[in-house]
């Protein structure tokens, strides 16, 4: 990497310290220097009943969601650049199905208000905050030991994408992508045994 890009990636770093410590500035800054990745992520895609401004809105939530989540302090195998990618892409995603489900409304609609032991089932605010935050302890160690492919891969399985989609969408052919997802498995697994 040339001298200059150590130090773009050095300044962007510092920017994303001041971001996830509350610096307004700084976040408006990284949202407003990937616009126009937000925008040509949502172009490629097409929500039923909605504009593409619908979508570059959830592609801004995603980005200002990687903000927050990536470990701009720690040891990272993945850029900044690529993580948000990551995160405006699935964002963009996860709007276009809940899309496509609202054409099943009735029938998605109904939800038992019971649980199987016949206990309603609620939430409370400190486990539903313990789990986004596990949740993003998890992606945090995806982005550490996972390559920026792997990475991309098995967020779109785990996301529900099936192989055709990923090669689809990756541009990779179908052993590649499953070669990724076995790697991401085996790596995850490990990971996980070390804790």
């Amino acid at each position: 990497m040339s001298e200059q890009g150590k130090k773009t990636e050095r300044e962007e770093r510092e920017l994303l310290i001041l971001a996830q410590s509350g610096d307004n500035r700084a976040t408006e800054e990284l949202l407003i220097k990937y616009a126009s990745l937000v925008r040509g992520i949502a172009r490629r895609y097409f929500l039923p009943g909605g504009e593409t401004e619908d979508l570059i809105q959830e592609g801004v939530i995603g980005l200002y969601g990687a903000i927050g989540d990536y470990d701009a302090e720690g040891e990272n195998r993945m850029s900044f650049r690529n993580f948000a990618m990551l995160c405006v892409e699935r964002k963009i995603m996860d709007a276009v199905r809940r899309s496509k489900r609202k054409k099943s409304a009735p029938l998605n609609g109904y939800v038992s208000l019971i649980g199987s032991e016949g206990e309603l089932p609620v939430e409370s605010p400190e486990e539903g905050v313990i789990r986004q935050e596990n949740a993003r302890e998890f992606l945090r160690k995806m982005s550490r030991v996972l390559s920026d492919f792997e990475f991309r891969v098995i967020t779109l399985y785990m996301d529900g994408a099936s192989c055709a989609e990923i090669c689809e969408m990756t541009g990779k052919d179908s052993k590649s992508v499953d070669n990724a997802i076995q790697r991401s498995r085996r790596k995850l697994q490990k990971e996980l045994k070390n804790d």
